[in-house]
């Protein structure tokens, strides 16, 4: 996919950069900081999300706050990697709240999903009461998160700087 021409200016790229550290930034403080005046950057925030570049803000929220103190990457691997058995997966995990994370993968486990519960026994019943029962799963991997080191949300921009 080619890079969109509307991130192919400093000033554009300066703002992404704003916005993934602090999305509530105001657009005056955002201005000033990318060294625009507001009119100009309100329109460059503007036809970056109406080009899909920025697809929406949200709060990160604690998981520990919440007591999700839980972090699992779970590998899983299909029966056959047929487009059907693909679907089955999807439908069966897509809705699934404590699955935070899911891709489909190359190498030797199909998918790898991020999964965040409050304890075992919650990790637990999600293994036995879901995982387990979609016809199309042969094989469940799991690998506890003993400490996370560095989690971030921003993309690099780096490469766009050129």
């Amino acid at each position: 996919m080619p890079i969109s021409k509307i991130v192919s200016d400093p000033a554009s790229i300066r703002i992404l950069d704003a916005l993934q550290s602090n999305s509530e930034i105001s657009n005056g403080e955002l201005a000033e900081q990318v060294g625009l005046s507001p009119s100009p950057c309100w329109r460059r925030v503007t036809e970056l999300k109406a080009s899909g570049v920025i697809r929406g803000s949200v709060s990160l929220v604690d998981p520990v706050a919440l007591g999700l103190a839980v972090n699992v990457f779970v590998h899983v691997s299909l029966k056959q990697q047929d487009k059907r058995s693909l679907e089955v997966f999807h439908a069966a995990i897509r809705d699934r709240p404590e699955v935070m994370e899911c891709y489909l993968m190359s190498g030797e486990s199909d998918y790898l999903l991020r999964v965040v519960v409050e304890d075992l026994s919650k990790f637990q019943r999600l293994i036995v009461d879901v995982l387990t029962r979609i016809p199309v799963v042969a094989n469940i991997r799991s690998s506890f998160a003993l400490e996370q080191v560095k989690y971030t949300t921003a993309l690099p921009t780096g490469h766009l700087k050129n």
